[in-house]
Formats: C-alpha cells, structure tokens, sequence
C-alpha cells in the first residue's frame, strides 16, 4: 500500500487518552489488514500507541519523530 492511498488521522493538540481513544474508534472501523497513520503531539503518545498496538493486536509498522509531531503507522490486527 502507498504512502499516499494511507488514511491519516489528526491527534494532534489532543492530550491523553484521547489519542488512544480516538485512534481505537477509529481503527474498529478499518478492515482487517488494513494500515493508517496517526499523527500525535502528545509526548506520552511514543509509550500509549505501541502499547496499545499491543494490547489490541495490532502492528505497529513504523514510527516517525517530526520536528513538531510523532507519526505512527499501525495496521488493523485480525481478530
């Protein structure tokens, strides 16, 4: 899948848990296999997402430290 064809989810400005909780509502409705980028200024978000890619199944495909953000490519789990 191209980077391009990626859906991209907007955290950012949003502290925890939000970023976790809106990135599971939003994950519930991809199919499976399926990848999306979250992108998250909360510095508790480099600890919150691989955790919770975790806990949920999913994979955590890449990480990206931007100058002003994180980015985090995660592919829906099969359940």
């Amino acid at each position: 899948m191209s980077d391009d064809t990626i859906q991209v989810l907007d955290l950012r400005g949003l502290k925890c848990p939000m970023p976790v909780l809106k990135a599971s509502k939003k994950i519930k409705s991809l199919s499976d296999k399926e990848q999306i980028w979250l992108e998250t200024t909360d510095p508790l978000a480099i600890i919150d997402i691989p955790t919770f890619c975790n806990e949920n199944g999913h994979s955590l495909i890449e990480t990206q430290t931007l100058s002003d953000h994180h980015r985090f490519l995660v592919e829906k789990g099969t359940v």
